[in-house]
């Protein structure tokens, strides 16, 4: 894993063609080693636009905060 910081909000697209969004945790061990923590949300959508929307408005997500895979 690279020690450059993930970005803590990721849009993905499911196996069923839905988009979700999952909630990414990072944290440093004693040597500033990475720890990411991910969390898929329950809530699917159909654009990646409604997923950003989602994670803006309930999350506070700006946009340098958001990846999509």
């Amino acid at each position: 894993m690279s020690r450059t910081p993930v970005r803590p909000f990721l849009i993905g697209k499911d196996e069923d063609g839905a988009f979700r969004i999952t909630i990414r945790e990072t944290r440093y061990n004693s040597q500033h080693y990475p720890l990411v923590t991910s969390t898929l949300q329950p809530n699917t959508f159909k654009t990646a636009a409604a997923a950003r929307a989602y994670a803006r408005e309930q999350f506070g997500a700006v946009a340098a905060e958001v990846a999509v895979q």
